[in-house]
């Protein structure tokens, strides 16, 4: 008789997901090592920084518009009341952004009451381990700093990362923060969802925005992802990405400008939405200074590939407020994003 066979370890269903964020992380150290945007923090949360391959310049030029309109958003919602008006933030599918010390180390720290990051276990390891190993990273923090859960989350003052399945109820794995008094129900918050939800079924997505708009006064939400993928050219996208085993169960849930701004009405942003793709906000919010200051680093011969490839990401958001004489209720993308510096 044959032995049995050794038990095959289950299938990580969430690698190639996960994968996504390395992809991210190197576009944007290329970006910042061409000059398209300025990042003292970012090399100390990518493994192996000093050997990124530099990207393409229709790479180099896609990231510079998502991470330029990103931030004026985040940068809007802080300004607004001033900076003495508390505000909170909650990046959900973090990854390896540096944001938050970027916000702390410049002119809109004092407006931040607290940061959460959460993300698959996997990814919230490898952060905290990069994060106590890096001074820069960890003098920000401060020496109030605690590992949580065998090393896969990590506790400051104003900085919490830890792990969570954002497919799960919210009321199980995001509700214990306010009960715990990190998240403050009464404070401005606004969750930031950067081409996660894209990955989670319309279900999951929903829930996750709904009970944001449902648990805070004044909410705000904030999603980028690709969309209208049935196209010729999004039907390539979708080849690409399935190549990698990578799956977009959410895509085909908002693929208009119109469902994108309308899934925040849905799900409780009742105040304001709006979405605009990535191409219009090049050709319209793009400051001319920093277009000029962008064609001057690189030859970019792809222009018509490159706005394809913009027409088909978006960056949607959304306001509950419940007085609508609250500034938060005018929240909205810069007319002319400003010139990185």
């Amino acid at each position: 008789m044959l032995p049995p066979a050794p038990a095959r370890a289950p299938r990580d269903t969430d690698a190639a997901v996960r994968s996504t964020d390395s992809d991210a992380a190197q576009a944007r150290l290329s970006a910042i090592s061409k000059g398209y945007l300025f990042d003292q923090f970012a090399h100390h949360l990518v493994p192996r920084a000093r050997f990124a391959t530099p990207r393409p310049p229709l790479i180099n030029h896609g990231t510079h518009v998502r991470a330029t309109a990103l931030d004026a958003l985040v940068d809007e919602w802080l300004a607004t009341g001033g900076v003495d008006v508390k505000k909170q933030i909650i990046s959900v599918g973090a990854g390896s952004d540096s944001r938050f010390w970027r916000i702390s180390t410049g002119p809109l720290k004092d407006a931040l009451h607290a940061y959460l990051e959460v993300d698959l276990p996997e990814n919230t390891l490898a952060k905290a381990m990069a994060i106590r190993k890096s001074k820069e990273l960890s003098a920000v923090l401060g020496d109030n700093v605690t590992l949580t859960l065998g090393g896969q989350g990590l506790e400051s003052p104003r900085y919490v990362l830890a792990p969570v399945d954002l497919r799960e109820d919210p009321a199980q794995t995001l509700q214990p923060f306010i009960t715990r008094g990190i998240l403050d129900p009464s404070i401005p918050t606004l969750i930031v969802a950067e081409c996660v939800l894209v990955y989670m079924d319309r279900a999951a997505s929903d829930r996750v925005l709904r009970w944001a708009a449902n648990t805070f006064d004044v909410a705000g939400g904030l999603v980028y992802e690709m969309f209208g993928l049935n196209d010729g050219f999004g039907r390539v996208m979708r080849e690409n990405l399935l190549v990698r085993n990578v799956l977009l169960p959410g895509v085909d849930a908002y693929p208009t400008l119109h469902d994108q701004a309308a899934r925040f009405r849905q799900t409780g942003f009742v105040t304001a939405q709006r979405a605009l793709s990535l191409r219009t906000i090049r050709a319209t919010h793009i400051s001319a200074g920093e277009r000029a200051r962008i064609a001057q680093l690189e030859m970019l011969d792809e222009v018509e590939e490159l706005e394809l490839v913009l027409a088909h990401y978006v960056i949607a958001f959304g306001v509950k407020a419940s007085d609508p004489e609250s500034p938060f209720a005018s929240w909205n993308l810069p007319a002319a994003l400003p010139v990185v510096r």
